[in-house]
C-alpha cells in the first residue's frame, strides 16, 4: 500500500440497524392536522454524540443507538455527516407534506411514498429528531388515508356515471336498431348512429376504465345494434342501386327514341310528349345521373320545338295579309247591325262569310280564334233579330193574335156596359171590380197590337 493510499480517510461505516419498527403505523382516533412544512433544523449536540473511536450515536428517547463510525474525522465532522443523512430524510418528508397540501398528486400515490419514508426513517443511520419525523409521517399517513377514501368514493361515483352513460349509448343504439328500418331516412339514421359511436369513443378514451367483462358486454350490445342497422342500410342501398340502374336503362332507351324523332321535325312532337309521360313514370336514377340523362332528353325535345318555332314563324309571316283581310271584313260587317232591312242584312253577312272562308287558315291559331269570335258576335246579333221578326210575322202567330183580339174586344165591351150600370147604381165594389177588369183587358189588347 502506498503512502498516499494510507493517508486517505476511512469512510464512515453505518452501524447495522436494530430491529425495525413496524411498517404499518396505527391510525389515530381522529385526523391529525398536517405538520408544519418549515425547514427542519438539527441540533447535533442534542440528538447525537461521538465516542473517541469515531462511533456515532443518536438519541431516541432516553436511549442511545449507534448509527455508524467516522474514524478519520473530527467529532464535528462525524456529527455533520450523519446530520446531513437526517436532513435528507427530513427534506423528503417536507416535500411529501407540501405535495399533499398542494393537491397535485393522488392520495393513493402519496400513501405509497409515505410508506417508503417510514421504512427509511425507521432505525435510520442519521442524527436528528427521527421520532419527530415518524410522528409527522404518522399524521401525514392518517390524512392521506382519509383523502384516499374520498378519492376512491369519487372514483366509484365516476365509474358508476360512466357505466350509466355507456349503457345509455347502448340503449339508444338498440332503439335505432329496433325501428322499422324499411321506413327510415337513412341519412338521418346514419348521422345519429355516427354521433353515438363518436360519444362511445370519447368516453372510452377520456372516461374511467371499466372492468374488462362489463366493457366487453356493453361493447357487444352496441356492436350488435350497429350491425343490424348496417345490414339494413346495405340492403337498402343495394336495392336502391338496382332501382337506379333500371331507371337509367329505361331513360337511356327513351333518349334514343327521342333523338330518333329529330328527322320528323314538328310531326315528332306528339310522340315526344308520349315519351315525356314515360320518362316521368321511369323513376329516379340518382341525382347526378338524372341531371345528365335529362339534359340529353330535353335537348332532343328542344330540337323538335325549335323546328316547330321555325314553322310557326313562317306560317305567321304567311298569315299576316290574311289577318289584314279578315280585319277589313270585320269593319265591313259592322254595317249588318245598321241595316234595318233584315233580308238585306242577311245578304250582306252571307257575302262576308263566304269571303271570310275563302281567305283560308291563319296562324297562330289563337289569332284566328280571336277574329272568328268577333264575327260570331255579329252573326248571333243578326240571328236574334231574325227570330224576333219571324215570331212577329208568322201567319199562325198572327191568326192567334187576331182571335185573341176579338175575344178581348168583346170582353171590353161587356165590362164597359157593366161599369156604366154600376156607376148608375152607385155600387162602389162593383165599380172597382169592373174598372180593374176593364183595365187589364185593355192592357192585353195593347200588347197584341190592337
Amino acid at each position: 500500500m502506498s503512502a498516499n493510499e494510507s493517508s486517505k480517510p476511512t469512510p464512515p461505516v453505518p452501524a447495522p440497524p436494530a430491529k425495525p419498527l413496524p411498517r404499518k403505523l396505527p391510525a389515530p382516533a381522529a385526523a391529525v392536522p398536517a405538520a408544519s412544512t418549515a425547514p427542519v433544523s438539527s441540533d447535533a449536540a442534542k440528538w447525537g454524540r461521538v465516542s473517541e473511536d469515531g462511533t456515532v450515536e443518536v438519541r431516541e428517547g432516553e436511549n442511545w443507538r449507534v448509527v455508524g463510525q467516522y474514524p478519520d474525522g473530527t467529532p464535528d465532522e462525524a456529527l455533520a455527516y450523519f446530520v446531513r443523512k437526517y436532513e435528507d430524510i427530513a427534506f423528503k418528508v417536507q416535500t411529501l407534506e407540501q405535495r399533499h397540501q398542494a393537491g397535485g398528486a393522488t392520495a393513493s400515490d402519496l400513501v405509497k411514498q409515505a410508506g417508503h419514508l417510514v421504512d427509511e426513517a425507521t432505525d435510520a443511520a442519521a442524527v436528528g429528531d427521527l421520532a419527530g419525523l415518524l410522528e409527522r409521517l404518522l399524521t401525514l399517513t392518517a390524512s392521506l388515508s382519509e383523502a384516499t377514501a374520498e378519492e376512491q368514493q369519487r372514483a366509484k361515483e365516476l365509474l358508476d356515471q360512466a357505466i350509466a352513460e355507456r349503457t345509455a349509448l347502448v340503449e339508444r343504439a338498440e332503439a335505432i336498431a329496433a325501428r322499422d328500418l324499411s321506413k327510415v331516412q337513412w341519412k338521418q339514421v346514419t348521422a345519429e348512429l355516427g354521433e353515438l359511436f363518436d360519444a362511445w369513443q370519447a368516453q372510452q378514451q377520456n372516461g374511467p376504465r371499466l372492468s374488462k367483462g362489463l366493457s366487453q358486454q356493453l361493447w357487444k350490445r352496441f356492436r350488435d345494434a350497429r350491425s343490424v342497422v348496417d345490414k339494413h342500410r346495405r340492403a337498402f342501398y343495394s336495392e336502391l342501386d338496382d332501382t337506379h340502374k333500371a331507371a337509367r336503362d329505361a331513360k337511356t332507351r327513351l333518349i334514343e327514341r327521342a333523338e330518333a324523332l329529330a328527322p320528323r321535325g314538328t310531326d315528332g312532337i306528339p310522340a315526344y310528349r308520349t315519351l315525356l309521360d314515360d320518362w316521368k313514370a321511369a323513376g329516379r336514377a340518382g341525382r347526378k345521373a338524372d341531371d345528365a340523362l335529362w339534359a340529353r332528353f330535353k335537348a332532343a325535345g328542344d330540337a323538335l320545338y325549335a323546328a316547330r318555332a321555325e314553322q310557326s314563324a313562317a306560317e305567321e309571316a304567311e298569315s299576316a295579309p290574311k289577318i289584314e283581310a279578315r280585319q277589313a271584313l270585320l269593319e265591313e260587317a259592322k254595317a249588318v247591325a245598321d241595316e234595318s232591312n233584315i233580308k238585306r242584312a242577311r245578304a250582306l253577312l252571307t257575302r262576308i262569310q263566304r269571303q271570310w272562308d275563302e281567305i283560308g287558315r291563319i296562324f297562330p291559331r289563337d289569332k284566328e280564334r280571336a277574329l272568328d269570335d268577333k264575327l260570331r258576335v255579329i252573326e248571333q246579333a243578326l240571328k236574334a233579330r231574325e227570330e224576333v221578326d219571324w215570331k212577329k210575322n208568322n201567319p199562325e202567330t198572327k191568326a192567334r193574335a187576331n182571335d185573341m183580339s176579338s175575344q178581348l174586344l168583346e170582353a171590353i165591351e161587356k165590362l164597359e156596359s157593366e161599369l156604366a150600370t154600376a156607376e148608375k147604381s152607385g155600387d162602389k165594389k162593383a165599380i172597382k171590380e169592373a174598372s180593374d177588369a176593364l183595365e187589364a183587358r185593355r192592357a192585353w189588347l195593347s200588347a197584341l197590337g190592337g
